[in-house]
């Protein structure tokens, strides 16, 4: 009996051909889908897989693209090999990203920085400090992500991360000396991310500034390139922006008002050395949830109306219609990043 239903469960799995590595699992023009997706490659427990893990990973997408799939594939093994290469190796590039700026590493490493900066936000001292190490972990996560095509030099990576360290600094102590005299105590809790906030406007947009300045690839439905454009690049760094603000927003907004209401309780007060573990195990569940949510808010090939492109850039809509021979696709289509 058991050797039959060996046989049946072998009939019911499709051939290894017809699996296609790159091809979605979910429908990506839909946000469950996109929210399937994403929660499926940021799983923080990949970040505990180790690097020949990623390797043979990488290596069984080789042998799919070469028409030539390991005989002793299945869909499980298939789909732990798809899993781990769409989660750590970059689109552009095919080299294994850092851990550390994996979007795996979000939950782990953002609930440990925003539960410190939530914590120890009282000191001026507390609030640089904070606000530099979330700076330092950011900046590495967007040029993880960043665009390959569009590499920054070393000075402007510098500027880059000098500059969002500053916003996020300038922010926090110029909302904290305002606030102190003028809001309550649960208004000043919001300064972290108030400084976050601002400090993403600022950081991910300098990161990012050769695509603004250069333009970005846009490709027709079919994915065959059809030139660059500036503003398709300004409306993807504009969606990552506002995806990375909502990433961070529950936690930071509703963890205050939870901490304030625990404050009026004798037992806490009494262990007031629950705050910060607390506090950071609370940020870990919102980033649980979160991460996926925020990623999947726009879609990652992300459109726009080559309408626009004439309007805003007659020099690239020119190229485009050239390379289209006067055909040009209603809809341009581009990667935004993460």
């Amino acid at each position: 009996m058991a050797s039959v239903m060996l046989s049946q469960s072998k009939q019911a799995t499709p051939p290894v051909e017809r699996w296609d590595f790159d091809a979605p699992l979910w429908d990506q023009c839909t946000f469950l889908g996109r929210l399937k997706y994403y929660s499926w490659i940021t799983d923080p427990r990949l970040t505990l897989v180790g690097n020949d893990c990623f390797e043979q990973a990488k290596h069984i997408r080789s042998l799919y693209l070469k028409g030539t799939p390991p005989p002793d594939i299945t869909e499980e093994k298939f789909l732990k090999a798809k899993q781990l290469y769409e989660s750590a190796f970059h689109p552009d590039t095919g080299d294994l990203m850092n851990v550390f700026g994996r979007m795996s590493f979000q939950m782990p490493g953002g609930m440990f920085v925003t539960g410190a900066m939530l914590t120890w936000y009282k000191t001026t001292y507390g609030v640089v400090f904070w606000q530099w190490v979330n700076q330092s972990f950011n900046a590495l996560v967007n040029y993880t992500n960043r665009n390959a095509n569009s590499p920054l030099s070393e000075f402007q990576m510098g500027v880059a991360y000098v500059s969002a360290t500053a916003a996020a600094c300038f922010t926090a102590i110029a909302f904290k000396r305002y606030l102190a005299l003028r809001a309550s105590p649960l208004v000043q809790r919001y300064v972290p991310f108030a400084a976050v906030a601002a400090a993403n406007c600022v950081n991910i947009p300098l990161m990012r500034q050769n695509e603004i300045l250069n333009g970005v690839d846009v490709f027709d439905e079919d994915g065959t390139r059809v030139g660059v454009s500036r503003l398709a690049a300004v409306k993807g760094i504009s969606e990552v922006v506002i995806s990375r603000i909502m990433m961070c927003a529950p936690g930071m907004l509703i963890l205050p008002l939870i901490m304030k209401r625990l404050e009026t309780k004798c037992w806490f007060r009494k262990n007031m050395w629950l705050s910060a573990p607390l506090q950071t195990l609370a940020v870990g569940g919102f980033l649980t949830a979160m991460v996926p949510i925020a990623c999947a808010i726009f879609p990652q090939r992300s459109g726009l109306r080559s309408s626009l492109i004439r309007s805003f850039e007659p020099g690239n809509y020119s190229e485009i219609n050239k390379y289209c021979q006067g055909d040009i696709p209603a809809t341009v289509y581009f990667n935004k990043g993460l």
